[in-house]
This record gives C-alpha cells, sequence and structure tokens, in this order.
C-alpha cells in the first residue's frame, strides 16, 4: 500500500487586496505557501481546512469557492509520500491579530520552535506575487487558477 499525504489550503485576501502568506521552517528545509496543512484521519476537507487555519493563524474562517486539486503526481519533500493537495478560497469571519511582517521568513525571535517548526505570516498585494515567490508546484497552480477567478 502506497502512502498519500492529503493537504488542504486557503487563499485569503483581504480588503486592500493582500493575500495572506506563510514562511516556514522546519527540519531545515525553508518554505513559503498558503496557511493550511494535513487532513487527519476522520475528517472532512473543509473541518481540516478551518481547523488547520485555527491552529495556525488563531481565527476562523468561512470556504468560499474551490480553487484547485492536485492534478499530477507530486513526492512530498519530506517523505516517500504522495502528496494530494486542495485549494479553497476562504475568508476570515473573526479578527485577525497575528503578527504580519513585510519581510520574507520574519520570524518571530520569541517564537518557540514547536516540532522543529517556525512559522511568519506575511500580507502580500494580490499583483506583487508571482509563482516563483511560493515553494512548491501544487501552490504555484493554484495561484495561477485562483488568479483566473479574479480577473
Amino acid at each position: 500500500m502506497f502512502p498519500f499525504n492529503v493537504r488542504v489550503y486557503g487563499i485569503l485576501i483581504n480588503e486592500n487586496q493582500e493575500v495572506l502568506i506563510s514562511d516556514e521552517r522546519t527540519e531545515n528545509v525553508s518554505f513559503t505557501k498558503f496557511p493550511g496543512g494535513g487532513l487527519e484521519y476522520g475528517e472532512g476537507l473543509l473541518d481540516a481546512l478551518i481547523r488547520e487555519y485555527q491552529e495556525e493563524c488563531d481565527f476562523d474562517i468561512a470556504v468560499v469557492k474551490h480553487i484547485y486539486t492536485t492534478d499530477f503526481y507530486e513526492k512530498s519533500s519530506f517523505n516517500d509520500s504522495q502528496i494530494i493537495s486542495i485549494y479553497y478560497q476562504v475568508k476570515n469571519t473573526s479578527a485577525i491579530q497575528i503578527r504580519t511582517t513585510t519581510k520574507a521568513f520574519d520570524f518571530d525571535p520569541d517564537q518557540k520552535p514547536e516540532d522543529n517548526k517556525l512559522q511568519s505570516f506575511r500580507w502580500v498585494p494580490i499583483e506583487s506575487v508571482s509563482t516563483e515567490d511560493l515553494t512548491f508546484k501544487t501552490d504555484q497552480i493554484a495561484w495561477e487558477e485562483f488568479l483566473k477567478t479574479v480577473k
């Protein structure tokens, strides 16, 4: 049996037409992606996305619409599993009070690395985000698909 790793991510745009980006460092690997994470056994996709936003960002979201689901083979960067990623446009339903920065990988000096993971968030103007700014191919494709819906 081959292992699958199902991931779910949210593309959040604020009132200033900026997208929320997550910069992370784990296992000495740095990457930039949209907020979200792994599906847990027994959990639905939307429940997982809502949980991930609560855990990572400490605010509530509602799903607006589906943007993209992986339609090619992608091996995990961290193990031998196959990644299947699902992307949704989301909106916040509670106040956003997370620390944000304008500089990539600008981690809070007081952040305690849990499980060897650091994370920081940035608001980036939609027109300033290029696919090269996102580390993973699935995020890059999802961003291109999202842009088609706003033009």
